[in-house]
């Protein structure tokens, strides 16, 4: 893919992951705020345009052959992707997180206090996760499923409770953008997650797995919102106007 000023961050980044750490790298949200270009991205965080497209060059002309192309996935396959890698993921992290997180509080809360306000950030983003992923699960992903059913059988596409697929895309990617902020919030927090000299074990665990868990939720809103949702959205109109004809 060419990149120039205009190109969509998310675009980008679907054509090809590896431009991810170039945003990452310069504080530029690629997932929740995927719909902007360089240039307007670039015009928010004071930097050269240039600066970012000689970086994307270089990202995507190393040697690196480990690269899913996700955008090539059937949608059926993506959404059994998300569910089963990532959704279980946060489920599994959240487990392990929650009790490190608490014990590191309650120890070290009265002389850093700003702990107590991370760990209630990420308690309230494991409440809105887990409903936000049983939604997915049991609404979103199923229609889109059997929009790729019908889609292959030549058959009419079925019929949404929702008015239209874009609805509850709507609403996903609304709180995709709560979580996003949120995690925003708890890096700047952390310091980006700086492990303070004078930490315990426990301190140190507890921010390397809330580094960890914040990437994987970037890469999991990324798979979302600029690869499965508009292809969703896509499909939809493609079977609606087969329908009508």
């Amino acid at each position: 893919m060419h990149f120039n000023k205009e190109s969509i961050i998310g675009e980008v980044v679907a054509s090809d992951y590896r431009t991810a750490t170039v945003f990452k790298h310069n504080g530029i949200d690629f997932c929740c705020k995927g719909d902007r270009s360089i240039e307007q991205a670039c015009h928010r965080k004071n930097i050269e345009i240039e600066q970012i497209l000689t970086e994307l060059h270089e990202a995507t002309n190393s040697n690196s052959t480990h690269i899913h192309d996700y955008s090539s996935w059937q949608l059926d396959f993506l959404a059994d992707y998300i569910e089963n890698h990532h959704h279980t993921y946060v489920r599994k992290r959240i487990e392990e997180i929650k009790p490190f997180l608490e014990k590191t509080a309650l120890v070290h809360g009265s002389i850093n206090p700003v702990l107590i306000e991370i760990r209630d950030m990420f308690l309230a983003s494991c409440e809105e996760l887990t409903a936000h992923m049983a939604k997915e699960e049991f609404v979103l992903f199923p229609f889109i499923r059997k929009m790729v059913d019908a889609k292959k059988n030549n058959a009419p596409p079925p019929p949404p409770h929702f008015g239209s697929v874009e609805n509850p895309i709507q609403m996903m990617k609304h709180e995709h953008e709560t979580e996003g902020d949120r995690f925003r919030k708890i890096a700047e927090l952390s310091n980006n997650y700086t492990q303070p000299s004078h930490a315990c074990n426990t301190y140190r665990v507890v921010f390397s797995l809330l580094e960890e868990f914040e990437r994987d939720l970037h890469m999991h809103i990324h798979l979302e919102n600029n690869i499965l949702f508009p292809k969703a959205i896509e499909m939809e109109h493609e079977l609606q106007a087969k329908l009508s004809n």
